[in-house]
């Protein structure tokens, strides 16, 4: 560590020892010097010109290896005391730091179980009534004769929907869902805050708010032939107008595509602007959705219920308070901010 210090000490010095750095012993030679003798060994005892040896040059270089071959690092040690002071400036670029790993759900997150909360209870009762709605499709398939309007209209969409291919495919269900339901509030239509209505309930009224249209989106793709495992209902923030919002979120390609209800057109995950996610939903039931940078999952112990709701005035889907105010469980940071 002295010989360390040393070195620092010196380096703006370096230049001074390589260039002229003079002593009078010949003892002070290279391989010859000896750090321990007493200062009157340092010279001769006589000054007289005549009396006085060569004059033997080296660098600090030279003596730090000297040290080291003392030190018994090995005969052919050498360490170099032309150290890049700290704060020398350089055009060099720094180092690239590594870019945090992508997910494979949209908007490059990751995503895991979510907490049992108000969420689930209401996918369950969704599946519920989906399940019965798959039913009356199936009759209506059968036989058409008796099939109630709403759920021919629907087949209908779902007939179109099929005929398409690829991204045509993906454009004509938002279109189509689009066009054929009217936004109403929850609040406006039924009197309560929130309420998760099946495609054939929500075409019997022609009314809806965000995650309806995205539910018969959902199912009209699914029943079209679509992969149900490259959906997803996407639960989030609109940052701009400080709202709960709901869109589907489609994989194609391996690119992930958002079919909103505000657009005809589809567009880009990476270009959903002001939109923060926060929970996907299909067949797994309800996911967290997780930065790249996430820590950790959380344990079982951990798992406390994380309620993602908003007040009537200002919520589009949920019922309890805004998903903004949704505490993150310990151990990750759940969100894209």
């Amino acid at each position: 560590m002295k010989s360390l210090k040393f070195a620092s000490s010196a380096v703006m010095a370096v230049t001074a020892f390589s260039i002229s750095l003079c002593v009078a012993p010949s003892a002070f030679a290279a391989d010859e010097l000896s750090f321990g003798a007493p200062a009157g060994e340092l010279a001769p005892a006589s000054d007289a010109a005549s009396n006085r040896p060569p004059a033997t040059f080296f660098t600090i270089t030279d003596v730090l290896a000297k040290l080291d071959r003392q030190r018994g690092r090995g005969p052919n040690a050498i360490r170099t005391a032309l150290l890049t002071p700290p704060n020398t400036a350089t055009d060099a670029l720094p180092a690239a730091k590594p870019l945090p790993p992508e997910g494979t759900e949209p908007f490059g997150l990751f995503t895991f179980r979510a907490p049992e909360n108000g969420l689930w209870r209401k996918w369950r009762g969704l599946e519920s009534d989906l399940a019965r709605e798959r039913t009356v499709l199936e009759q209506c398939r059968e036989n058409a004769t008796g099939c109630p309007p709403n759920a021919a209209q629907f087949l209908r969409l779902i007939n179109a929907v099929k005929a398409k291919t690829g991204r045509d495919r993906l454009d004509e269900a938002n279109r189509a869902v689009n066009q054929a339901i009217r936004y109403v509030s929850d609040f406006a239509q039924y009197g309560e805050a929130d309420r998760w209505t099946a495609p054939l309930a929500t075409f019997a009224t022609g009314k809806g708010d965000c995650e309806d249209y995205a539910i018969a989106k959902y199912i009209a793709l699914s029943e079209a032939g679509f992969p149900p495992g490259e959906l997803r209902l996407v639960l989030g923030r609109d940052r701009a107008i400080r709202q709960d919002h709901a869109v589907l979120a489609a994989r194609l390609d391996g690119h992930w595509l958002i079919l909103d209800s505000r657009r005809s057109e589809l567009i880009d995950d990476g270009d959903l602007a002001n939109f923060t996610p926060m929970f996907a939903i299909n067949e797994r039931g309800v996911q967290l959705l997780a930065a790249p940078y996430a820590r950790r999952l959380p344990l079982g112990d951990e798992l406390d219920a994380a309620p993602a709701a908003a007040n009537a005035a200002d919520s589009e889907w949920t019922g309890v308070e805004p998903l903004e105010a949704a505490s993150p469980l310990p151990g990750f940071l759940p969100v894209l901010m």
